[in-house]
């Protein structure tokens, strides 16, 4: 199932308080990128981040899921609704994301 361009404007309107965000649209998904790093993306519907360990430690609690067959597990974020608590969670997680690969 793809997820809906209606579920991504809310994803970004969540995350506005952010400079740079950005998305690419990718096989009906779209991968959500700040300050120019993967963070995570908006699978079926649902905004899945990096299990990197500042993102385990804001949200203990989160389940691991699948975005789609043989990916690996993304945390799953709950508390879309939390401007605050987004804008803290990309933050923190900056730092552990690797840099983006370079195109030949």
């Amino acid at each position: 199932m793809a997820s809906s361009k209606d579920y991504l404007d809310f994803i970004l309107e969540q995350l506005s308080e952010l400079n740079d965000i950005t998305y690419r649209a990718m096989m009906g998904e779209y991968i959500i990128y700040y300050r120019g790093k993967v963070v995570g993306g908006i699978y079926d519907d649902r905004f899945l981040v990096k299990p990197v360990k500042s993102a385990v430690r804001m949200m203990p609690e989160a389940s691991l899921e699948l975005p789609y067959e043989g990916a690996k597990e993304m945390l799953l974020v709950d508390n879309v609704e939390n401007k605050e608590f987004l804008r803290n969670l990309l933050e923190v997680m900056y730092e552990e994301l690797p840099a983006p690969k370079k195109k030949k």
